[in-house]
């Protein structure tokens, strides 16, 4: 199997459900989407989908996590998946915590909850695409 991947990561299964809902609206067969409900279980399923020939493309994870927090769960997609994007969602970042993953380069965007519709699909059209 080939192709590329969305992995969605956060605590909350609720949240999992209306991103990858979401995402299937706006992109339908484009990618193959993934969820996980922590950094731990994130990074296997982006170790599994590789073994599949699948590219993980871009990663959208919650900030506020049991254990690790999306920032740095973000850093470690980066450092061992160079290349992977990722977008990360929050209710309650701190700011130094958003400048900081911001400035690493690989993160398209911070979306504060709730974000408005279509406000993902324009981060990940114009992200994915350059």
């Amino acid at each position: 199997m080939e192709g590329n991947a969305i992995l969605c990561v956060d605590d909350e299964d609720i949240l999992l459900f209306a991103l990858e809902d979401e995402l299937r609206a706006a992109f339908g067969k484009r990618f193959v989407y993934e969820t996980a409900t922590g950094a731990e279980q994130g990074l296997a399923m982006i170790e599994r989908l590789a073994k599949e020939g699948i590219r993980t493309v871009l990663v959208i994870s919650d900030w506020m996590m049991p254990g690790i927090k999306g920032d740095e769960f973000l850093r470690l997609v980066s450092d061992k998946y160079p290349g992977t994007k990722g977008i990360l969602i929050t209710g309650h970042a701190e700011e130094e915590a958003i400048a900081k993953v911001l400035g690493d380069g690989n993160v398209l965007a911070v979306l504060r909850k709730p974000w408005k519709a279509g406000e993902l699909k324009r981060i990940i059209d114009g992200g994915l695409d350059s």
